[in-house]
């Protein structure tokens, strides 16, 4: 996780499971070896992502094929209100960074990278579990 307080909750909830290892990094620019990681999670990220195609490669990149990818995160389009709350306040907080993605858009990206996708969309939210 790039945010620190993220990353020692993570921890305080990981506590004792030695298999699983919380990093600080930038996920546009992840200090990983190719290939190395069974899976990748992004709980709310990716619509804060200011490069969301070098997040999206990069994820990619670290996970072993047979991998999995799992995330949830804001699309646009299926709500116009929580379209109007993410442009006009949590983009303008800088809690959230444009562009983001439609269903359709989302699903594109994710088909040209993975062999087996499920995804799900509940009022604005994406949630979706990939195989490389």
């Amino acid at each position: 996780d790039y945010s620190m307080d993220m990353l020692e909750q993570a921890k305080k909830r990981f506590d004792g499971y030695a298999h699983i290892k919380c990093i600080q990094g930038d996920v546009s620019n992840l200090k990983m070896n190719d290939e190395f990681y069974d899976i990748v999670v992004s709980m709310n990220g990716f619509h804060a992502f200011p490069d969301k195609k070098k997040a999206f490669q990069e994820t990619w990149r670290v996970l072993k094929p047979g991998g999995i990818f799992i995330g949830c995160f804001y699309i646009r389009g299926k709500s116009k209100r929580t379209d109007w709350l993410v442009n006009h306040i949590l983009s303008k907080k800088g809690w959230f960074t444009p562009p983001f993605q439609t269903e359709k858009e989302l699903r594109n990206i994710l088909k040209e990278m993975y062999k087996q996708i499920d995804l799900h969309v509940d009022g604005s939210m994406v949630y979706f579990c990939c195989t490389k």
